[in-house]
């Protein structure tokens, strides 16, 4: 199972085994609203999705699940993973070679696709939507220390996350959006 969002940090399940993992032409992006864990269908919080980018290299973790729990695994994460994302498989680079592995995805096609906004946008929703999960700005803080811990130097989050840090400089965010 390739990780790239809160997988990472909070997997909800124990691999047999966990490296770092490398998935080629695909980039990191906050364009997928979250209706069910980081906001409201009203008001949806934005998570991180992977969509194609030619000559990106998105870092993540591969999780190697226990041959006897991993359907159980699978039915869970589908069920975590409901709101327009899609099982997949993708080919990682691993540092002895490549691997097939499934990971989680949310198309454009999806109801709950967000798509692309300037960085003050996407900042300021996550600055104040939350959601059963607990806040999208802890999501987005989680995420980013947990990317900072796997060696990842420059991502999509870390920008989002400054633009964000310049927002909260300016006081409290309005809550009303």
């Amino acid at each position: 199972m390739f990780a790239y969002g809160s997988l990472i940090y909070r997997p909800g399940f124990s691999a047999a085994e966990v490296v770092v993992a490398a998935l080629d032409g695909y980039g990191r992006r906050f364009w997928q609203g979250s209706p069910d864990h980081r906001g409201t269908p009203e008001l949806p919080g934005r998570v991180v999705t992977l969509v194609p980018a030619p000559g990106e290299r998105c870092l993540g973790l591969a999780y190697r699940l226990p041959a006897d729990g991993a359907q159980q695994i699978l039915a869970e994460l589908d069920w975590r993973e409901r709101a327009g994302f899609e099982r997949v498989e993708v080919e990682l680079e691993l540092g002895q070679g490549r691997l097939s592995a499934l990971s989680y995805l949310a198309r454009s096609d999806n109801p709950h696709y967000l798509g692309p906004a300037s960085l003050s946008v996407v900042a300021g929703e996550i600055a104040v939507r939350r959601g059963p999960s607990g806040s999208n700005l802890d999501y987005l803080r989680q995420l980013a220390r947990a990317l900072r811990r796997i060696g990842v130097e420059r991502d999509h989050v870390f920008e989002v996350e400054r633009e964000l840090e310049g927002l909260l400089d300016q006081g409290p965010p309005d809550r009303t959006t």
